[in-house]
């Protein structure tokens, strides 16, 4: 696979992301979540490429060797929207299939409400449409999950206590959450690390909590639908977000279906791969 890779520096909106392609054959564009980079991904991509897509694997804006800014609001829902926009016609395609986990989930939402005509099919993998997340947060052990949020609102203390110890919590996050003990191996997670241990690069990381807690940013999350089909993939023991978060989802994504992996976590696409690549592919279809 590593033979079929080139990467490409692709100008987003006003920001350049680096990202990484394999394979020919219709786009799938896969964006990643809080703290990683593209190469949570890694499972994926060859299962995409034998499958006759071609995959586009970016590091979101703030993630090295992708543009960091310093500004929070370079980091806005439709920014990181406009992001996919511009992959997408990097791509040459006019529509491509998006995928996105974490914060590339909340992304993904948005995008197929702000360019239904660029999208052809999306995947969402263990991320909360926003409207179904804001009616449940105040009424279920989503409050008590989400907590991590307001400290992450919170400047320079955040970043000092995620950064201490060579990135102590970080590096804990990545061997404690997943429901499968050993998923990211060493190596993997000090990938993540040094990235995120570049200069700007945490900060920049927490400005997508800052940024979009609020406003129109928010407002944007809500409100976002789709007519395009949607998977979903969750992997039901996720500490982070509560399964009931599935319930209500086809409001806003009429043409949904829903695939739940009860034995993994928040990870879900690298404690269950082979599951998480037959559902995508059998979703998808065959690629060219």
């Amino acid at each position: 696979m590593r033979e079929q890779e080139r990467r490409v520096s692709i100008q987003g909106d006003g920001m350049r992301l680096h990202t990484t392609v394999a394979g020919e054959g219709p786009p799938v564009i896969l964006l990643h979540g809080f703290p990683e980079s593209g190469r949570v991904w890694r499972h994926q991509v060859p299962a995409l490429v034998a499958a006759g897509f071609s995959a586009w694997v970016p590091n979101l804006r703030g993630y090295p060797p992708s543009d960091v800014s310093p500004h929070r609001r370079d980091y806005h829902l439709r920014h990181l929207v406009n992001d996919v926009a511009a992959i997408v016609a990097e791509t040459g395609h006019e529509r491509a299939t998006v995928v996105g986990h974490d914060w590339g989930g909340i992304i993904a939402w948005a995008f197929a409400g702000a360019h239904p005509s660029l999208l052809h099919k999306l995947v969402i993998v263990n991320a909360p449409h926003m409207g179904v997340y804001l009616e449940k947060v105040w009424r279920t052990s989503q409050l008590f999950r989400s907590m991590y949020i307001g400290f992450f609102q919170l400047p320079f203390l955040a970043e000092a206590a995620l950064s201490a110890r060579n990135f102590f919590m970080v590096r804990e996050m990545f061997r404690r959450v997943p429901a499968r003990r050993g998923t990211f191996s060493p190596e993997e997670i000090q990938g993540f690390v040094a990235s995120l241990s570049q200069p700007g690069a945490l900060k920049a990381a927490l400005d997508y909590y800052r940024e979009n807690a609020a406003g129109d940013a928010l407002e944007m999350a809500r409100k976002a639908e789709t007519k395009a089909p949607v998977q979903v993939i969750w992997g039901m023991r996720d500490p982070s977000l509560g399964a009931f978060l599935l319930e209500g989802m086809e409001r806003y994504a009429p043409r949904m279906r829903i695939h739940c992996i009860p034995t993994a976590g928040h990870w879900v696409q690298n404690e269950a791969p082979d599951e998480v690549n037959r559902t995508l592919i059998a979703f998808l279809g065959r690629g060219a």
